[in-house]
C-alpha cells in the first residue's frame, strides 16, 4: 500500500508543508469520529435579574412558548444538553422582544446562550439580565413542579 501524502509527517516538513496543513489533512477522519452533540430536552430554566429592585427569578419555559418578564416577551426555540458522559453543557436558543407603549416591538436578544458562559452570548439590556441555568424534562425541572 503506498502511503498517502501525509502519512510521513518527516517527509512533509521536508516537501515545506506547514505543520497545520498535515493536521488538517487529519481533520476528516477526526471530524467523523467526533461524539453526537447534544440531546433536545422540553423545558429551560432561566435565571433573571431585575437590575431596578435586584430581584433574582428561576424560571421554567417550555420550548415553543414565551414568558413575559416586564416588558420583555422571552420565548424558547430549543434547549440543549449534552449528555452526562461528556463535558458538561446546556445551551438555549432564546428570542427576546421588548415592547413599549406607543412603540414598535423590537428585538433585543436572539441568539444561543450557554449555561457555561453567559457572558459569551449575553442579553444586554438596561434593567433585565437574563441567562440559561439548564435544560430540563418536566418531571425533573428544578421547583419539581412542571410548568
Amino acid at each position: 500500500m503506498k502511503p498517502g501524502p501525509f502519512r510521513d509527517w518527516r517527509a512533509a516538513l521536508r516537501r515545506g508543508l506547514a505543520p497545520l496543513s498535515i493536521l488538517a489533512a487529519g481533520m476528516p477522519a477526526l471530524l467523523a469520529a467526533a461524539p453526537a452533540g447534544a440531546d433536545p430536552f422540553p423545558v429551560a430554566v432561566l435565571r433573571t435579574l431585575d437590575k431596578v429592585t435586584a430581584r433574582v427569578a428561576t424560571i421554567e419555559v417550555p420550548v415553543g412558548s414565551a414568558t413575559e418578564l416586564g416588558s420583555l416577551e422571552v420565548t424558547v426555540r430549543a434547549c440543549d444538553k449534552r449528555p452526562p458522559e461528556e463535558t458538561p453543557e446546556s445551551a438555549a436558543f432564546l428570542e427576546i422582544v421588548e415592547t413599549k407603549t406607543g412603540e414598535p416591538s423590537k428585538t433585543v436578544f436572539s441568539g444561543w446562550m450557554f449555561a457555561s458562559s453567559p457572558a459569551l452570548s449575553a442579553l444586554e439590556h438596561p434593567i433585565y439580565d437574563i441567562w440559561v441555568v439548564d435544560c430540563v424534562k418536566p418531571a425533573t425541572s428544578e421547583s419539581g413542579t412542571t410548568p
